[in-house]
């Protein structure tokens, strides 16, 4: 289905924008994640706050204009794929100079950087996982332009041998396609709040991914703690029940203990609210809801 009759580049490109910092946000401001910032606190963080992951969010406008604007009806090919590393690069850029050299959603410029290229490449006509395996045909590409650097997350996935963010967009984001996306319209279907829908799908992200920002706090055991906590919360009954709302306390409360902030699963998130709006098997474009408290 079309996003909207005869809205062209341009205004897509500005819908696509919004809508990729409107998830960003959305996914910031959703509570109680564990570990993680969010209304109620810093999680495991000393170095970020709520304004501080917002300014970051407001301030990746301008890279997600660019990268639906330039990857507009693009095929997917080196030349693209070049651009798009080079758009995210800036966009980093500009994400450090908000925040003041704090690393805020370097993770999340990839991944919606990614999925806002593909979107756009399909002329914002494409389902869910036609965006997404557009997106994981531009990750697969190779880019020369890329530094050679080790961040943390890519030391963690050679130190555990996991995989990490550039295989999960490689591989067409499974946890979001297979995990997350359903969790969240089936937690709906069943009635739950959106904000309650939306903390069943980091749960269902966190029940299997390697976590690389987990990983590199409290190592194998501190990830073993997130997926079984994870778990415990949709076997419960996901976080609409009284039952799953403890067990999210109780996995609040381990994450914290292992000073361990699931970075990796918020960005597959914010990534999923992303392709929850941007997918033209919805037949219509709504607003983000606010966030509640329970």
């Amino acid at each position: 289905m079309k996003l909207q009759p005869q809205i062209g580049a341009e205004g897509s490109a500005q819908w696509l924008a919004r809508v990729a910092t409107q998830s960003l946000i959305a996914e910031v401001r959703l509570s109680p994640k564990p570990g993680l910032v969010d209304s109620r606190g810093n999680g495991a963080h000393q170095d970020l706050t709520l304004d501080l992951m917002e300014r970051s969010a407001h301030s990746l406008s301008p890279t997600f204009h660019a990268l639906a604007l330039q990857s507009w009806q693009r095929p997917a090919d080196i030349a693209l794929r070049q651009l798009v590393g080079r758009l995210g690069r800036a966009g980093e850029a500009q994400m450090m100079a908000a925040t003041g050299g704090v690393n805020t959603h370097r993770g999340a410029i990839w991944a919606l950087g990614l999925l806002v290229a593909a979107a756009a490449m399909h002329g914002c006509e494409g389902s869910s996982a036609e965006i997404a395996a557009s997106a994981a045909k531009l990750a697969c590409l190779p880019d020369s332009a890329a530094p050679k650097v080790f961040s943390k997350g890519l030391l963690a996935t050679r130190r555990y041998s996991v995989p990490g963010a550039r295989e999960e967009a490689q591989l067409g984001f499974p946890h979001i396609m297979r995990l997350a996306l359903p969790q969240l319209r089936r937690s709906r279907a069943q009635g739950a709040a959106e904000q309650q829908a939306r903390l069943d799908a980091l749960m269902a992200i966190m029940t299997s991914l390697s976590d690389t920002c987990v990983l590199s706090r409290a190592g194998l055991e501190g990830l073993e703690a997130m997926q079984h906590g994870a778990r415990s919360v949709l076997v419960a009954g996901g976080t609409a029940t009284v039952e799953g709302r403890a067990a999210l306390a109780w996995l609040d409360a381990q994450m914290l203990a292992f000073n361990a902030s699931p970075g990796g699963a918020a960005d597959l998130l914010a990534a999923t609210l992303l392709l929850d709006r941007i997918a033209c098997d919805n037949a219509t474009i709504t607003p983000l809801p606010q966030h509640s408290h329970f």
